[in-house]
């Protein structure tokens, strides 16, 4: 008895077959090159079997009890975020992060010989760490360089393609002025308490999309990347929101032990649907979207009950609050769904937890639309050009509009001591 493939090969097939059957494989070339590239031989440090899981992998610990700083990504997220990129042979790509240098040999085999890739990480030993590798394996035509990844590159500018592996909460300079004009910047960015991977093409001076998918990745550091504040609600529960936001957590202490208001919205959902649109929808809507977040006794405690205890969105208005919430089946149901609703608290709490219900009926109507999504030049004019929220970063000024229209037909609600 003969075999054609080696474990390796197995698992990695095995691997690729499992992300295409997720539907995160939409391109022939990119499923390809996952066969090809070994990516056991990037993360020696990891068993054959962890090797080609469907996981990320640390590479780089951070602190004791703090996040790690560098680290393979999950495969179905590389294969998403790649289909985004749309690579193509004979480009010029840029990495922001070289972490194993997986991805970049990834990228090099979808630009071929023609193309060229760079890749930057700031850490000297995980960009030594990634060339070593892609020269092990036949990749050492992967230029890698030791620096800061939002100044870029700019020795092999400009680029046809971008693409970053760390989360920011900014976008550099650097990243506008080295991406060639038509080219595309896929960057997992965080706004309003969320993190997703954006799809921008590089138009007139501005950077613009209309594809964003949920991801999380390590947050960048860094001259801008420090946006995003945290701070206590109440004993186990924290609240998350961006600098640009005039939100007073002082003036909200004690918010959730004040009456409630519950309101439902009718939509409902299934195990494991997702309904991460729900946030981009408020975050487009509500200039008051933030994160909530609850520990399990928190919970347990009846002071709050979030859709989802670990990251749930929620807006804040003055001294009112609102957040998404869910309730489950009657014992008696022969379908299992869950239905959305939003808890209201404070002074406004009845017109806050309606207004999320408007956004999640508005999602219940087409929940694959997408916003259209602007990164201007800090202090540029929108004026008309802006139908929707505008974040204000210290780079950009970030603007998610959508264009449908919100339904307002929200049952009476529940008004709770």
């Amino acid at each position: 008895m003969t075999t054609t493939e080696t474990p390796a090969e197995d698992l990695r097939n095995s691997l690729v077959d499992y992300i295409r059957e997720a539907g995160h494989l939409h391109s022939r070339s990119i499923e390809r090159a996952l066969r090809r590239v070994p990516r056991h031989l990037f993360v020696p440090q990891a068993s054959l079997q962890d090797a080609y899981a469907n996981k990320a992998i640390i590479i780089k610990p951070g602190s004791e009890g703090g996040r790690p700083t560098s680290c393979a990504s999950q495969p179905t997220v590389m294969a998403m975020m790649l289909g985004q990129l749309d690579a193509h042979p004979g480009e010029r790509v840029l990495e922001i992060g070289a972490g194993t240098g997986y991805n970049a040999a990834l990228l090099a085999d979808l630009v071929g010989q023609t193309g060229q890739v760079t890749t930057i990480d700031i850490h000297p030993d995980v960009s030594g760490q990634a060339q070593l590798r892609l020269e092990e394996t036949g990749y050492g035509r992967v230029h890698v360089v030791t620096g800061d990844g939002a100044l870029g590159a700019s020795d092999h500018a400009p680029y046809d393609r971008i693409i970053v592996t760390v989360g920011p909460w900014d976008l550099p300079p650097a990243w506008f002025h080295q991406l060639a004009p038509g080219g595309r910047l896929v960057v997992p960015l965080h706004w309003r308490g969320q993190a997703r991977s954006v799809a921008f093409v590089h138009e007139d001076g501005v950077l613009r999309a209309s594809d964003s998918q949920l991801c999380g990745f390590i947050s960048m550091v860094g001259e801008g990347q420090d946006g995003e504040r945290t701070g206590h609600l109440a004993e186990g529960v924290a609240l998350s929101w961006d600098r640009d936001q005039p939100i007073d957590l002082d003036a909200l202490q004690g918010v959730l032990k004040a009456p409630r208001t519950t309101v439902w919205s009718g939509a409902s959902v299934v195990p494991n649907e997702s309904t991460d649109r729900i946030w981009l929808r408020l975050s487009g809507t509500e200039p008051g979207t933030c994160r909530f977040a609850a520990t399990p006794e928190a919970v347990k405690s009846g002071l709050c009950s979030p859709a989802f205890a670990y990251r749930s969105p929620g807006v804040v208005e003055g001294t009112s609050l609102a957040y998404l919430t869910l309730r489950g089946p009657e014992p008696e149901a022969t379908e299992r769904r869950w239905e959305l609703g939003a808890i209201g608290h404070g002074p406004s709490r009845a017109q806050l937890a309606e207004r999320v219900c408007d956004q999640i009926r508005a999602w219940d109507r087409d929940r694959v639309e997408q916003p259209v999504i602007t990164a201007y030049p800090a202090g540029a004019p929108i004026g008309e050009r802006a139908n929707g929220q505008i974040m204000e970063k210290q780079f950009t000024r970030l603007v998610v509009a959508f264009h449908t229209p919100t339904p307002s037909s929200c049952p009476p609600p529940e008004d709770e001591k």
